[in-house]
């Protein structure tokens, strides 16, 4: 089904508890595959509760920072940790969000969002609940009972921001997930996120290619090219979307997008 403009309302969700989310770190990393580094040198911290957005052009290693944290690949060399810890392997405290449809065709949206809880044993009951409380979150409640593909895109990306939360993870790893979706139902999509993860204290990595989602989403923007991390910069606040057009947000907007060669 085509992606088609939604209005996206998100709930009032209660401040965030920011000791509930992963400290994550890379120290002196070098990522990739064994045939080819991709970054070197890496040293970043992301605090936890922190959001904290990546930019780069394509193939600069957005996607290998994120599978790195996601313990998907190993690094080379140096040190990748969780909370202190050496980080070896996939864990249910850091959940992933692909841009691409991950939804299983034949479940409803209501049975991919309990797909992880029956994984882990979770009795049928508490996932039911558990579902059923992450997909009226996101506005899904009338559509809980529907396939994937009786659904728009949007309302498909909900359903896996819905499956990632339900399991309560420590980190939130996001690769471009609404870089698929029309305008207006990403810009509803950015909105519905920040309300989301306010009330779960999750820290979050968010990979992008567009320097404006960037900015309205992170709490600090990672620049990646030549290799490295280049930069990261902190953003000003309030995170409105009216505050685009202060000359702070413009003045760091324009030196994202230089240093990115845009």
């Amino acid at each position: 089904m085509s992606t088609s403009s939604e209005t996206v309302t998100a709930p009032v969700a209660p401040a965030p508890e920011r000791e509930n989310g992963t400290r994550l770190a890379f120290r002196g990393a070098v990522l990739g595959r064994p045939d080819a580094a991709v970054l070197t040198d890496v040293d970043l911290e992301v605090a936890p509760g922190e959001i904290l957005t990546v930019v780069g052009p394509s193939g600069c290693g957005k996607s290998t920072l994120l599978r790195t944290l996601a313990g998907l690949l190993a690094p080379l060399g140096g040190r990748v940790e969780a909370d202190g810890n050496l980080l070896t392997g996939p864990s249910a405290d850091r959940a992933l969000v692909f841009q691409e449809d991950a939804l299983l065709p034949w479940r409803t949206l209501r049975g991919n969002v309990e797909l992880p809880l029956a994984i882990r044993g979770v009795p049928r009951g508490e996932r039911r609940s558990r579902a059923e409380a992450w997909l009226e979150r996101v506005g899904l409640s009338a559509q809980a009972g529907q396939l994937p593909h009786r659904v728009s895109g949007g309302q498909r990306q909900r359903a896996q921001l819905a499956r990632a939360l339900a399991d309560s993870p420590r980190a939130v790893l996001m690769d471009e997930p609404f870089g698929a979706l029309d305008a207006q139902t990403r810009s509803g999509m950015q909105d519905l996120l920040v309300e989301v993860l306010r009330g779960t204290g999750a820290t979050v990595v968010f990979v992008t290619h567009d320097v404006d989602e960037a900015l309205f989403l992170g709490d600090r923007v990672a620049l990646l090219g030549s290799g490295r991390v280049a930069a990261v910069r902190d953003v000003p606040r309030p995170r409105d979307r009216a505050a685009f057009d202060a000359p702070a947000r413009v003045a760091l907007r324009r030196d994202i997008l230089t240093s990115l060669g845009s």
